[in-house]
């Protein structure tokens, strides 16, 4: 196998959606010949929920939790509501979800989980983590105030009443005026479900195809005009149909391997990003424009 270290003492990889692929995981790692004593990775978020293996997947990134930055995605905060429910409501869920409410370890592996980030940004190699976009009026300061609000909440003893008013396509675009539940809510649609957008933000919570096959007025979040600029490159998930993408100083990595393509993990840390992939397991079909 080639050396895909070269000299670097140490490594950051981005690895895009794992939704419980485990053993494409284990693969990847043994690709990139992670060293947890010196390399960093970076998770884009989702990784549980319809790749068989969730429980595995969060016990093996909870162990490396020393050396892993993870932006949370919209399947793991779902996952994590789903924990506030009665567990007459949670033995309801698909079996892959309830594998991990009922571990004996879930209350270690959610409690960990639901103090992760929603952004990240690390200045000393100008890269940013997000789940799924940035809404076209943030700056990366607004973007990382509005992830901490998020952030302070999902950590403090009030989490359980975000959670349970986690979900609405209501309000549909993040705006300054907007106060408490309302504006979290904003926040969290932003940064883990935008794909498409309208100038003034608002999502397209329907569209999931490929570029180019979006309703009249809307753009990829990332082609948005009049977008403000960023010093910074972003490493992003959660989005198969768009796949390995590069442009606008965007670089996607969910690669679909839920469906049967790719695990991919990103270099972030030499002068030009590296692309390192696995192929899915072959028992996994391909159902493009999921998420």
């Amino acid at each position: 196998m080639a050396d895909l270290k070269g000299s670097a003492l140490m490594a950051i990889y981005a690895i895009g959606d794992v939704q419980g692929c485990y053993p494409e995981l284990q693969r990847l790692l043994e690709k990139l010949r992670f060293d947890p004593a010196v390399d960093k990775l970076w998770f884009c978020g989702d990784l549980v929920n319809r790749g068989g293996q969730s429980l595995d997947t969060l016990r093996l990134v909870h162990s490396l939790r020393d050396n892993v930055v993870v932006t949370l995605g919209n399947h793991d905060l779902s996952l994590l509501a789903i924990a506030q429910r009665k567990q007459d409501a949670q033995a309801r869920v698909n079996p892959e979800l309830r594998e991990v409410l009922f571990a004996e370890d879930a209350p270690i592996l959610l409690d960990w989980l639901r103090v992760q980030k929603l952004l990240h940004h690390d200045e000393t190699i100008g890269w940013t983590m997000v789940h799924a976009g940035l809404a076209p009026s943030w700056t990366l300061k607004q973007a990382q105030r509005c992830a901490l609000e998020v952030e302070r909440e999902l950590a403090s003893p009030r989490h359980p009443r975000l959670l349970k008013n986690l979900f609405g396509n209501r309000p549909a675009a993040w705006v300054s005026r907007l106060q408490g539940i309302e504006r979290m809510r904003a926040s969290i649609n932003t940064l883990t479900r935008m794909r498409f957008c309208d100038v003034n933000g608002r999502i397209d919570f329907e569209g999931k195809g490929a570029p180019g096959t979006q309703k009249p007025g809307m753009y990829p979040w990332f082609e948005v005009p009049g977008m403000r600029k960023r010093d910074a490159r972003i490493v992003c998930g959660h989005w198969s149909a768009l796949g390995r993408f590069a442009g606008m100083g965007v670089y996607g990595i969910d690669t679909g391997c839920v469906w049967g393509g790719k695990l991919t993990a990103l270099r972030l840390d030499g002068e030009e990003p590296q692309y390192i992939t696995v192929d899915a397991e072959p028992h996994r079909k391909r159902l493009p424009g999921e998420d």
